[in-house]
């Protein structure tokens, strides 16, 4: 019966069977090649014992091979067997590499392109992935896994199929022609198959373990340089570059023995390998020679024979030696599948239809209906959540850091689905929406303004890539961006940095604004849209997001006063509850929480009331 865990690796297998499948007019090609290259190998021996037996030895010359002659007017002497010998060796050897140059390269395309295809899938995996997902792993073990473990699919089709297929070939043809010349030496040389495949099972699990666990330290490191300089700044300002090369060397310490490691293994597989190779070949040319000196055999033949040995005992190494490979791939394949197959916490419903075929989109109302929601099982972050938002309606969101607010916002796009309770626009599920009308119905700006490293103009329109130029410079100017950006070097066509490293957090925060201004989108979420302007950018800023909220659903998640003050509807969040709800001047008379934080920034310096 198959062990469960030989039955999953069969099964991940499975699901990269279709990568190859899509190149089957290459594989095909390389099947033909590898048989005419197959069919090169037995002659290439011959030259050989053309020369040890009939030029320079006196065993008599075959019928056919007179005949050849005779047909050339050639006189076989011994310097034209010679002659032959030596143009047949080079004629052989040429077309031989001719044959190696078209497998080489026809394989390197086809499976070039299996790795690509899968990386782009992976890729597009990650994508969809909840934010819950990615929450619980780096950007560098991503990035390990898109760029390094994707190579699974190139390795994986050449120790199933390609090397197989080549050896397999290699065997019989070759083995049908040992056979025929001599059944003895033919089954001594295929004795050593039971010896090479006892080691490849005892090696073969103890390579994967060891390969895995050098993947995971190599993601480890990647992911830790990727963290670290992304956040560069605060790296210098803190002074960590010593204590991050020490955990840098650390982490290096670790890869260095768990490699010596998996070397170790690996190097003891190959020299069994060759040991149980060394004792079959000694065996061989003892039987053989003694068949010589009896006469039973020529000595061209056993040389002939030889090279046939080393053919054969090449293509059952390499078989045995695929088992080894597979546990070692196993790794990176597990990899993979672990994102392939990661449960998707945000699934589209089948059936579900686009927001314009269920409602009126230029208008939507938002309603929350008993929402709980939480990052980790059993730790629940929203509890019993229950909010409604009108067209033309602006919410400002309020509490301390860790109240909830940014997680309140992200249900409304779907980033996260609620654990109870439901999401609505204009009374249906967002759940029976198509997640990409209903995020193409709202637009959002985050506290952190993600930047590409893309032209101006790109960021710009980034949720809106049809876009023309005027209308991206109309966002920009009534985002107040539109100065600043015709001072860069080249405008509108000025690449950013990766981060938006060589902007201001001001000239960054009006660029996601523009961003979110062109997308026109009939919902908008606002985080923090005005903490990095200074009064007078904001001035400007606000009067441009009051005609932009006319008509829409406007979250906004606030602490500045000026921003909340202009809000139709404060909501105040405590630990993940509404406490409090209602409009400035009533909540102030409630002095409630809310009165307590109004009154807490208004006497603090500097705060624009």
């Amino acid at each position: 019966m198959m062990r469960p865990e030989s039955r999953t690796s069969l099964q991940r297998y499975r699901r990269l069977a279709h990568y190859p499948l899509s190149q089957w007019p290459k594989l095909v090609l390389i099947l033909v090649l590898t048989l005419l290259s197959s069919s090169v190998t037995v002659f290439q021996p011959w030259p050989l014992k053309i020369l040890v037996d009939y030029a320079l030895g006196d065993t008599a010359l075959p019928l056919a091979m007179r005949s050849f002659f005779e047909t050339l007017s050639l006189i076989p002497t011994g310097v034209t067997l010679v002659i032959t010998a030596a143009v047949a060796t080079f004629a052989l050897y040429m077309i031989n590499a001719a044959l190696s140059v078209g497998l080489t390269w026809t394989w390197a395309v086809a499976g070039q392109r299996m790795v690509y295809d899968l990386t782009a899938d992976l890729f597009g995996r990650l994508q969809r992935l909840s934010l819950l997902f990615h929450s619980r792993r780096s950007v560098g073990d991503a990035l390990s896994r898109l760029f390094g473990d994707t190579y699974c699919v190139y390795t994986a089709t050449e120790s199933i199929l390609i090397s197989p297929g080549q050896h397999i070939v290699t065997l019989l043809v070759v083995g049908s022609v040992a056979w025929n010349m001599d059944a003895r030496l033919t089954l001594l040389t295929l004795a050593v198959a039971p010896a090479m495949a006892g080691s490849a099972l005892f090696f073969g699990p103890r390579m994967k373990r060891w390969t895995r666990l050098n993947r995971e330290i190599q993601s480890r490191m990647m992911s830790f340089v990727h963290q670290t300089l992304t956040a560069i700044p605060v790296v210098q300002a803190f002074g960590a570059e010593a204590r991050n090369r020490q955990f840098y060397e650390n982490l290096a310490s670790d890869a260095v023995d768990h490699s010596q490691r998996s070397t170790l293994i690996q190097s003891l597989f190959t020299l069994a390998n060759g040991l149980v190779a060394t004792i079959g070949a000694a065996v061989v040319l003892y039987v053989g020679g003694m068949r010589v000196l009896s006469g039973a055999l020529s000595l061209g033949s056993l040389l002939v024979f030889l090279a046939y040995l080393q053919t054969m005992q090449g293509a059952i190494k390499g078989l045995m030696g695929i088992y080894g490979s597979l546990k070692t791939v196993e790794a990176s394949v597990d990899r993979v599948m672990d994102v392939m197959e990661a449960k998707e916490e945000v699934l589209e419903r089948p059936g579900a239809r686009n927001v314009s075929e269920r409602m009126n989109s230029d208008r939507i109302r938002v309603a929350m209906e008993n929402v709980s929601f939480g990052y980790e099982k059993g730790r629940a972050v929203l509890h019993d959540i229950s909010l409604e938002a009108h067209p033309g309606e602006t919410i400002a969101l309020v509490g301390k850091t860790g109240a909830g607010k940014s997680t309140l916002a992200s249900l409304i796009p779907r980033l996260y689905d609620p654990w109870m309770g439901r999401v609505t626009f204009n009374g249906v599920d967002v759940r029976e929406l198509t997640l990409s009308s209903v995020r193409a119905h709202v637009g959002l700006m985050l506290q952190d303004p993600f930047l590409s490293p893309i032209s101006v103009a790109d960021n710009i329109a980034y949720g809106r890539p049809d876009a023309t130029r005027e209308e991206v410079i109309r966002a920009a100017a009534s985002a107040s961006a539109d100065e600043f950006i015709r001072d860069l070097p080249e405008g509108y066509d000025t690449v950013i940095s990766e981060l938006g490293a060589t902007l201001s957090g001001g000239q960054k925060q009006r660029l996601a604004i523009a961003r979110v201004l062109l997308k026109d989108a009939p919902v908008l979420i606002l985080d923090e849209p005005t903490s990095a302007l200074d009064t007078q950018t904001e001035v400007q800023l606000l009067e441009a997001l009051e005609r932009l909220k006319r008509g829409r659903t406007t979250f906004i998640i606030a602490h500045r006063l000026s921003t909340i003050r202009r809000a139709d509807r404060i909501v105040v969040l405590d630990e993940g509850r509404i406490v409090e709800t209602g409009t400035h001047r009533e909540l102030m008379h409630a002095e409630g929480i809310y009165h307590t934080f109004y009154s807490l920034q208004s006497r603090a310096p500097g705060v624009s009331a």
